[in-house]
């Protein structure tokens, strides 16, 4: 039992005392990075001195879990020691599904919340334009969501509109008239409403006769003609 006691001991003290390696920085997920490695390293040293070199017993992980965290770029960091000596930062950074640009530039992320635009990386997403404010995100993004999540409309849309009001315009790709959707209410039917008037305007070959195109009113499509 003394041997074993000792033993332990002895192995417990030694992988304390392991010191660590140079940092290992993984990103799971998009390929596009919006915050580079050397920025997450930066991060990690600036809180933690240098981490490479030093004792894993004085290493603190969750402070700098929460240093990565904090960053608008990031939107989950798990921070951990290997066997080996290794300190491993696996990074999942925010999604942006809409790109604010009015007095202020930056995105929407897939959970409606803000994140700073990159300047390693810029995402193909729709432009949000009007009257946007940081803190009321709401209607923008239930319509954002819509669009990331249908194929047609990923497509298509290339600007989300919000007058002072609230309502909601979208531009579509090369495509003269404006759609007014209005307010967020019954989305779906409005949006199959789109659907099938621009396959039938295509099929004309109609879709630039018209300069608005109004899905605000129950069961029908109220355009206007140029």
């Amino acid at each position: 039992m003394a041997v074993v006691v000792f033993l332990f001991a002895f192995a417990s003290n030694r992988n304390a005392a392991r010191k660590i390696s140079e940092p290992k920085i993984q990103f799971i997920g998009d390929d596009n990075l919006f915050i580079t490695y050397e920025t997450v390293s930066k991060l990690l040293i600036q809180n933690q001195g240098k981490v490479k070199n030093v004792p894993k017993e004085i290493l603190d992980l969750n402070e700098l879990e929460s240093a990565l965290n904090s960053n608008p770029m990031i939107k989950s960091a798990e921070v951990y020691v290997s066997v080996n000596g290794t300190l491993n930062a696996e990074i999942e950074q925010k999604r942006p599904i809409a790109r604010v640009s009015t007095n202020a530039s930056y995105y929407i992320d897939d959970e409606g919340s803000y994140m700073p635009l990159s300047s390693n990386y810029s995402a193909r997403v729709p432009l949000v334009t009007g009257h946007v404010e940081k803190n009321n995100l709401d209607n923008v993004f239930v319509v954002a969501s819509k669009i990331q999540n249908d194929d047609f409309l990923t497509k298509n849309v290339i600007e989300i509109r919000q007058d002072i009001d609230e309502k909601i315009y979208l531009k579509l790709r090369q495509c003269k008239f404006l759609v007014q959707l209005g307010d967020v209410k019954l989305l779906d039917k409005k949006i199959n409403n789109l659907k099938a008037f621009y396959q039938k305007s295509l099929k004309e070959n109609a879709l630039n006769n018209y300069s608005k195109v109004n899905l605000q009113f129950d069961n029908q499509v109220v355009c206007t003609k140029l």
